[in-house]
């Protein structure tokens, strides 16, 4: 589905306002139209990320319309700001993505460095939670400042399951938009990191899982090789990998080795969250890299 309409939820500090450079990208490639929105909260705190919060509808305003002379001339921009005071920023958010027809959301991924892992912001979790619309979280870390944002080579990790390569369609349409080249990988578990139950089941027959695994080694492959297949038959530039060992150790590695721009993941939205956040594949790669990462739900009929 083509990207027409990307919705920017900023509240005002520099923080939310480092996701700008890719959401300018994002549009400029695709043609989309940016939309600029903010919510007006209910009680809000005075500051939020250490800055002076936006609290009523005039403010918001200037502050959007400033924004927007700040970005590239060439893009089609608005400003919306939702004035009736808001309890719930997460649902105004997800419920205006689909009153204007929203195709992509773009967030900043909040976080914590040092000791603590990355994390993601509440509002993030709830928008991904209860909405249908992509989001692209942005981390507001980078390892090399002032490089450019870019999307070159679109990294999609895949598992085999067709469930779960929601976000190809995506994957796809922007390779296509920016010229640039899918990356396919698969990982296969080795015996010294299976999860859970898988391992302990290894440990009483360790030849027999090694054997097993071997077997999704070689189906994986064959899955990827056709996959590929089907790609390249529609003029995609598209390159692939089968790797063995942790899953998201891999994945993050074949970012890192290809220079991905972007990853791209399908998740499983409404009910899955709970996994999505305590055990999941999608939270360990997302809490290990600043490599923007782009969300797709997934939801079964």
């Amino acid at each position: 589905m083509p990207i027409k309409n990307i919705l920017v939820p900023l509240d005002g500090s520099k923080l939310a306002e480092t996701v700008l450079p890719m959401a300018s990208l994002m549009a400029g490639l695709t043609g989309a139209h940016l939309i600029l929105f903010h919510v007006i909260e209910q009680n809000p705190p005075g500051v939020v990320h250490g800055e002076h919060h936006l609290t009523g509808e005039a403010e918001a305003a200037r502050y959007l319309e400033k924004i927007t002379q700040s970005l590239s001339p060439g893009l089609s921009v608005e400003q919306h700001v939702h004035s009736d005071a808001q309890k719930d920023v997460a649902q105004s958010i997800v419920a205006h993505s689909k009153e204007l027809g929203v195709d992509l959301i773009v967030m900043c991924a909040h976080g914590q460095s040092g000791f603590q892992k990355r994390i993601f912001g509440t509002i993030a979790q709830d928008v991904l939670a209860t909405g249908e619309a992509p989001v692209l979280l942005v981390s507001p870390e980078k390892e090399e400042p002032g490089l450019e944002c870019a999307c070159k080579c679109i990294l999609v990790p895949l598992d085999g399951d067709p469930d779960h390569e929601g976000g190809m369609a995506m994957a796809v349409e922007l390779s296509g938009s920016c010229n640039a080249r899918l990356h396919l990988v698969m990982v296969v578990h080795e015996v010294s990191t299976l999860p859970g139950e898988r391992a302990a089941s290894a440990v009483l027959m360790p030849s027999a899982a090694s054997a097993l695994l071997d077997m999704d080694c070689e189906d994986a492959r064959f899955y990827l090789a056709e996959l590929m297949g089907k790609l390249l038959d529609q003029h995609i530039n598209v390159t692939g990998q089968v790797e063995r060992g942790e899953p998201a150790r891999q994945i993050l590695q074949a970012a890192t080795d290809i220079k991905a721009d972007l990853i791209v993941l399908g998740t499983h939205g409404k009910t899955a969250m709970e996994a999505f956040w305590s055990g999941s594949l999608t939270p360990k790669i997302t809490t290990q890299t600043n490599i923007p990462l782009l969300l797709v739900p997934v939801h079964k009929e």
